[in-house]
């Protein structure tokens, strides 16, 4: 017969501990604990049993040791939190859960990715390959690639969120910790429900389940909700509303139990996203205008954008925060003041007496007249958003019992997800950077007119991609396509003696390819004009083609439109990552009741993982030279090896083999102020695996150089000590749990963006701190919940990074100087060779000063007499016109990549020092109703974007409170809620993340949705 049996309570208590807690915390706050349990010890004396069962705190049940059995019961610092709860929290989405959790951080990455931090560790690595820090799991299974920040929850369970290093219990690697979403499993009983909310912003919600038992050994759940809402940012250019939502999720469960020894069931769920979602929100700069002085050198106005890093590294909280990066520094727009292609077309006849323009706009600043509003909800872009995601879960679980004290569990789960996010690239509007190129003159012996329109006709260019315009346009794609397959195995025992165990083994097959585009119709335009110009029989540029054998430099062009691109143009930035991880595992846990009160755990993993990344250089701007003879011309190779296509390099294969595990004592003891007190201790060793870098340019070194990068990044470890103590008080009204911890961890990973890739790097850091979670039934109509968390963290002495908004970190006698077209980065030049190139007799100094960045030993040097300093190498090679620079660079630090930041105690990114949830709750009954009214408030303190720990670095302290009022009629099984989040509207910056050095180093700022008043009707059958 159909029971869906729960684990008797006697199996629990016997039965292995793989749980985790919800609200605990070790004796940190001990003294305010002690203080607590004194304040209400009495009162609880006077009270009658019935009076005290009724003030009881409902027992939470947890898995998080794989086995159900209270929160309380459990060694492990976890948050359970009910889909009750949720609901009565708002709590909605992964990133909510901050609210709920101590010492929990969210953020949203630049990509398609996001940073869940617990304790001060995530992943803030963001390189295709980089496993998660925590681990989301759904119903027990990891999910690599997951929906966690855009998907809502329905009908669910509960939630747990282990803190701490995971590997013996579950089926992945987490140095930080685990997210483990269950879904509500079907019941032998008919019953659904459905509910209907509305709110601002249009906003549209709908949920709805179907339990269906089909005979006595089966039934099936049928479950779904789906969310349609206005765009809460406003576009002012397009006079659109942006950053909508229109999604939803489907979940059917099929279970069957024939036997009490057998059971097993089949879950599949969909997910679907579809409209215009801000990947990233406001794009902030403080406007770098440029050196008017280098040393005792006066830079020329013409030269000063040579100077620019386009952003300079100011608080994003000040006023000059809400600017533009200085556009006229980067190399795609200053090309054209370099001299290249001064045949190109003029847009004034010499018979007019007018000075001849040239077709690209060179004495202006594209961002030169933004103004940005002060609103991080309003931005300003020529292009709104498009957003697509699909995910897909299937899963399938067996049980088998192997005589009265051992079972057998399998689960097999394949997973699909698919993203396509598209947005304005730059987020500010151009002024307009074309001139009209009909009618234009060239000098050809003497001034010839066109007959035809050119390619700017009107001051208009048309991008195939982009379509036309007269002003600068980018826009940038982030796609990825990931499937996975999991498997497990695993053995419990339940035996009435005091020895125990679980032991299981699993697999991951986990394939990606992620691609990210950046469009310009700047790059189109270099691309026909510069590299591939086809002419009409006067000259003149009519469009751009690569099939011309009389060009010098050929670059392929993609014709098609987005949507349609044969992914082969060298006109687009395309970064693809094509990775494949194979990992399995042995893991298992060990448990010895030593007396009744004390019991030992012991777990061991050994990993073996296996990634093989693919490289893809990325072709922006490359071409061949496929005329030996004539060469390029003077100015204009572009140092590629290939006219079109992207072509792969060979496999880089990584593996590594790992032992992990934990060692628990936890041990149940009477107290003065307490009915029940669970203390432990504990060690844990984490590991997660390390990985490739994306590849970089694909730059002929034998004509330009950049800078040495590495290509892998290191796997992470970590070894975590916990002392815990889990305390239930006043006849069970009270629930008050501790927790101190510390983290010594090696090699954790950071990213950041270098040479248009996300560069990983690995820095030591110690992290400890304290956490308390509260839950107080004050009166049978009152309850108060409160987590605390408080984290110190700290890198280790000696590490160093190169701060890419400060390369010179201060040192006078380097200067940051802009690269030309081909080198991604920055660099640094000594100042002295700066001011000899700044003081030089040749006339074009924007060509020498852009090829400082680009050295190559393929050309010789040279000692000039007519230089300040008669050490100075100059690039005499380049002023005869024979080649493109030597290198200048090869004694500067780190290959003039800039000096090294020393990043000794600084703290962690994404770890604020505090955290803290807040949340008061008072029913009253109304004739037969119940009216619940509730208020939750969280709070975070001050904390850094990046490891610098710079100004520009800080992220500000926020807050935000939620409140509602619920009207519930038990015997109808119906509930209406009224609800405000984000009660005082506010839009703190929660992270940001930097763009690359040639398109200025602005930020991208993350918020807070607005506030959003809404009601909500619920009715069970």
């Amino acid at each position: 017969m159909l029971d869906f049996r729960k684990p008797q309570k006697k199996r629990i208590a016997q039965a292995i501990r793989q749980a985790q807690p919800i609200n605990h915390t070790a004796p940190l706050w001990c003294s305010a604990a002690v203080a607590c349990l004194a304040m209400t010890a009495t009162p609880a004396i006077a009270q009658s049993d019935g009076e005290a069962d009724s003030k009881a705190i409902e027992e939470i049940t947890v898995t998080a040791q794989k086995i159900e059995e209270s929160i309380q019961d459990v060694p492990i610092a976890v948050s359970a939190i009910s889909g009750d709860t949720m609901g009565d929290l708002k709590v909605e989405r992964g990133d909510e859960l901050v609210r709920a959790v101590p010492n929990v951080n969210f953020s949203k990455a630049n990509f398609s990715t996001y940073n869940f931090a617990i304790r001060g560790v995530g992943t803030k690595a963001i390189s295709a390959s980089t496993d998660p820090a925590v681990a989301v799991s759904f119903n027990n299974a990891p999910m690599i690639r997951n929906r966690l920040y855009e998907q809502e929850f329905f009908d669910v369970q509960r939630v747990e969120v282990l803190r701490g290093p995971q590997g013996t219990l579950y089926g992945r690697n987490a140095t930080a910790g685990v997210v483990n979403m269950l879904p509500q499993m079907p019941t032998p009983e008919f019953e659904s429900n459905i509910k209907g909310e509305v709110g601002s912003y249009n906003t549209r919600r709908t949920s709805a389940m179907l339990n269906v038992p089909l005979g006595d050994t089966l039934a099936m759940r049928f479950s779904g909700a789906m969310t349609k809402r206005d765009g809460y940012d406003y576009n002012a250019f397009t006079d659109n509303d942006v950053n909508d939502r229109d999604l939803y999720s489907t979940r059917v469960i099929l279970q069957w139990e024939p036997s009490e020894a057998f059971s097993a069931n089949l879950i599949w769920q969909h997910f679907e996203e579809d409209d215009n979602r801000s990947r990233t929100g406001k794009q902030l700069c403080s406007r770098d205008p440029g050196l008017d002085m280098v040393g005792d050198t006066e830079v020329s106005e013409r030269l000063r954008p040579q100077f620019s890093q386009g952003c300079l590294p100011g608080s994003l909280y000040d006023e000059d925060a809400y600017g533009a990066p200085n556009a006229r520094s980067f190399a795609f727009t200053r090309i054209f003041a370099l001299g290249i292609g001064g045949d190109l077309g003029w847009t004034a006849a010499p018979s007019d007496g007018g000075e001849p323009v040239p077709l690209f706009k060179t004495d202006i600043d594209p961002y030169g007249n933004v103004q940005q509003s002060r609103d991080l909800r309003e931005i300003n872009t020529s292009y709104d958003p498009v957003f697509r995601a699909e995910n897909d879960v299937a899963q399938l679980n067996l049980e088998l019992a192997l005589g009265d004290s051992l079972r057998l569990f399998a689960q097999s789960t394949y997973a699909k997800d698919d993203y396509y996010s598209s947005q304005d690239y730059n987020r500010y509007v151009s002024d307009a950077v074309f001139n009209d190129s009909e009618g234009l003159w060239r000098l050809a012996g003497e001034w010839v007119q066109s007959t035809t329109p050119g390619i700017t006709p009107g001051g208009i260019f048309t991008d195939p991609q982009l379509g036309p315009s007269d002003r600068m346009l980018a826009v940038d794609i982030s796609q990825s396509d990931n499937s996975q397959w999991s498997h497990e195995l695993r053995l419990q025992s339940s035996f009435d003696g005091p020895f125990n165990f679980s032991l299981g083994a699993n697999y991951l097959d986990f394939e990606s390819q992620d691609d990210y585009y950046v469009f310009n119709n700047v790059f189109s335009y270099i691309a026909y004009v510069i590299y591939s110009p086809e002419r009409d029989e006067d000259g003149f540029i009519i469009k751009g083609t690569c099939d011309d054998e009389e060009t010098g430099e050929c670059i392929y062009v993609d014709p098609n439109p987005l949507g349609q691109l044969n992914e082969e143009g060298h006109n687009y930035f395309l970064s693809r990552n094509l990775v494949k991880t194979r990992s399995s595992a042995l893991f298992g846990e060990t448990y010895w009741q030593m007396t009744d009160d004390v019991k030992l755990t012991a777990g061991l993993r050994y990993t073996e993982d296996k990634k093989t990344a693919t490289p893809i250089p990325s072709q922006l701007l490359l071409g061949t030279q496929i005329n030996t003879v004539t060469g390029p011309r003077s100015g204009a190779s572009s140092g590629g090896k290939t006219r079109r296509g992207y072509p792969q390099g060979e496999d880089i294969e990584q593996e590594w083999q790992e032992y992990t595990g934990r060692l628990v004592l936890d041990w149940r003891s009477e107290t003065p102020f307490t009915d029940e007190t669970l203390f432990y201790v504990s060690f844990a060793h984490g590991y997660k695996g390390g990985g490739s870098n994306p590849p970089r340019v694909d730059i002929d070194t034998e004509v330009v150089q950049y800078q040495p990068l590495a290509n892998t990044f290191d796997p992470e470890f970590v070894n975590a000590f916990e002392f815990g103590a889990k305390n239930t008080l006043l006849d069970g009204s009270l629930n008050l749990n501790v927790t101190a911890f510390y983290y010594d961890y090696k090699d954790y990973q950071v990213s950041q963006i270098v040479d248009r890739i996300s560069f990983n790097e690995n820095f030591d850091t110690e992290t400890w701190g304290l956490e308390l979670e509260s839950a107080w039934q004050i009166t049978p109509n009152t309850r108060m919940d409160m987590n605390l968390g408080y984290l110190k963290t700290r890198i280790a002495d000696g590490e160093e990074s190169i701060d890419v908004m400060n390369r010179t970190q201060g040192n006078e006698d380097w200067v940051v100087v802009r690269p030309g077209l081909q080198v991604p980065s920055n660099c640094i030049a000594p100042r002295y060779l700066v001011e000899d190139i700044l003081n030089s007799f040749y006339p074009d100094k924007e060509l020498p000063l852009a090829q400082v960045c680009a050295g190559s030993e393929r050309w010789g040097t040279y000692t000039s007499p007519d230089f300040q300093n008669q050490d100075s190498r100059f690039p005499w090679n380049l002023l005869l016109g024979l080649g493109y620079t030597y290198n200048p660079l090869e004694d500067a630090p780190n290959g003039g990549r800039g000096f090294s930041a020393d990043l000794s105690g600084n703290e962690l990114p994404n770890a604020p020092r505090f955290t803290a949830n807040l949340g008061l709750e008072h029913v009253i009954q109304v004739m037969d109703w119940d009216l619940k009214l509730r208020a939750d408030y969280y709070r975070q303190g001050e904390s850094y974007a990046r490891v610098y720990n710079t100004e520009y670095d800080r992220l500000e302290a926020w807050s935000n409170l939620n409140v509602s009022a619920t009207f519930t009629q038990p015997e109808w099984d119906l509930q209406m809620q009224l609800y405000v989040k984000n009660v005082f509207d506010d839009a703190p910056i929660t992270d940001f993340f930097t763009n690359s050095d040639d398109t200025g180093l602005s930020a991208n700022v993350f918020t807070l949705d607005p506030r959003i008043v809404g009601f909500s009707i619920y009715k069970g059958f």
